[in-house]
């Protein structure tokens, strides 16, 4: 199996730079399936080539029952394309071998990793099980010009048709993680097997690695479907997630100047920080050590968690990949000593479907995030938290509506954040917090945060749930939970 990339951008030989590979050595390393081996057939100012070679251990392949479908006989796991034709394991070596291109990382050039470079991949063997057809619709959208070649079975034998495997040839300016990324993703989409179980971590790498491009893609259902293996659980919950994102996407664009718009209506009480300064309190109080900061955007409140020590287990989730992007690097996650890192992570989820990663945690804090969200989407989150993650005390503030008139910069009748779907009253507030309380099992108080205004309360307000004694929780059926 064999994949080759090539380059004639001047000089050629940032390719390693690139890649992190050195173009005057060959390196091996051991996989579970066999070996992989990168090289350079040439390394040239004018053309660089790096082949990525893997040599698949069909015995092994046997033993562990790796991409072994069951109907081909008892010859099956050891007669098969599994060793030949590009597939799964690919991926893994691109993932495994190529980690830092695929991330888009640099050490010594960071500025070449952003560049978009003239790049030709070259695969001799793709397992294109949908026919050339679906070798164009996957790639072309993303601006690849796609090179293929084909030959019949037998040619002896016409009738027998056409062999489904391709010889694919995929060029284009683009930035090289933007190419090992597409490769990294369909590949398997277009040999539709893989080699290993499919769970919920797959679905994370699928956003992952999907960000920016998949949720635009005209084939977008099959590719996850594929990717998935069909299963269809996960396969709804992907593409559940994708039309989210989807759906943020334009407006993630003007996010950044309409949270200016509110920060310029804000500042002048220095309203974030005593948010984030009440919000801690009441965890501190709470002596919580497993917390979930759910909407956490770029992580102005992790940053404020991960500082106290008393916090053992951090969990950020936001539905916005960008976002978390912004968030590890401005927590700078990848300079932290191991013992920090591992007390935080950061998750890509939406808040209106049922996440099992939210489980098991003592408290959750949603600061400035329920406003966003309409009538049916904040249905759905009051079960996701409430009913399934069920934590100890959840703590979530939002706006004060009747305080929007003490703001002089704030024009009548308007809310803070163009964003918001309600600004609600204390009286509004609190009948929902309440009522949410007594269908779910938990108590609730209430706390104003920033200056109080005479009759109009303070600009924050702050509900503080605890769970009491087990109840019968009373629900009624929601589809997107």
């Amino acid at each position: 199996m064999l994949l080759t990339l090539s380059t004639t951008h001047k000089p050629a030989t940032d390719l390693g730079f690139l890649l992190h590979k050195n173009p005057a050595r060959m390196q091996t390393e051991e996989l579970s399936f066999g070996k992989a081996h990168i090289f350079y057939p040439e390394a040239s100012e004018e053309l660089c080539t790096v082949a990525l070679m893997l040599e698949v251990d069909s015995i092994a392949l046997a033993r562990g029952r790796h991409g072994s479908s069951g109907d081909g006989g008892p010859l099956q796991p050891y007669v098969n394309d599994r060793p030949y034709a590009a597939n799964s394991f690919l991926s893994v070596a691109i993932g495994r071998m190529l980690a830092s291109a695929l991330g888009g990382r640099s050490k010594d050039r960071p500025e070449l990793a952003e560049t978009a470079i003239p790049l030709i991949a070259r695969i001799p063997c793709v397992a294109a099980r949908g026919g050339e057809d679906l070798v164009r619709r996957l790639f072309e959208p993303l601006g690849y010009a796609v090179v293929l070649s084909s030959a019949l079975l037998d040619e002896r034998f016409p009738d027998w048709g056409t062999s489904p495997y391709v010889s694919l040839e995929l060029s284009a300016t683009v930035r090289l993680q933007d190419l090992l990324t597409h490769l990294y993703v369909l590949i398997p989409v277009l040999d539709n097997e893989k080699h290993y179980w499919v769970g919920d971590d797959e679905v994370e790498k699928l956003l992952k690695r999907g960000e920016g491009w998949l949720p635009s893609h005209p084939e977008k259902d099959l590719i996850v479907s594929r990717y998935l293996k069909r299963q269809g659980e996960l396969t709804r919950e992907a593409l559940a997630r994708l039309i989210a994102e989807d759906v943020a996407e334009p407006e993630e664009q003007k996010e950044q100047v309409r949270d200016e718009e509110e920060q310029k209506v804000e500042r002048p009480l220095g309203l974030h920080e005593q948010r984030m300064g009440a919000v801690l309190s009441v965890l501190r109080g709470v002596s919580a050590k497993r917390v979930l900061d759910l909407g956490c955007g770029e992580g102005k409140l992790l940053r404020y968690l991960l500082a106290d020590q008393q916090f053992e287990a951090i969990l950020g989730m936001d539905v916005s990949w960008r976002s978390l992007e912004i968030a590890k690097d401005r927590l700078k996650l990848d300079q932290l000593p191991e013992r920090q890192r591992a007390r935080i992570e950061l998750v890509q989820g939406s808040l209106m479907y049922r996440d099992q990663r939210l489980n098991g945690f003592e408290a959750a804090a949603v600061v400035e995030v329920i406003e966003h969200l309409d009538a049916p989407r904040l249905a759905s989150f009051e079960r996701v938290l409430f009913e399934f993650a069920r934590p100890s005390h959840a703590i979530i503030t939002t706006p004060n509506s009747e305080y929007n008139t003490v703001f002089e910069t704030l024009p009548a009748g308007q809310f803070r954040h163009r964003d918001h779907r309600f600004e609600w009253t204390r009286a509004e507030f609190e009948q929902w917090a309440g009522d949410v309380a007594a269908r779910f099992g938990y108590t609730v108080r209430f706390q104003p945060i920033g200056p109080e205004a005479p009759a109009l309360g303070a600009p924050t307000q702050m509900a503080i749930f605890s769970l009491s004694a087990p109840t019968d929780i009373q629900t009624e059926p929601q589809t997107n939970a």
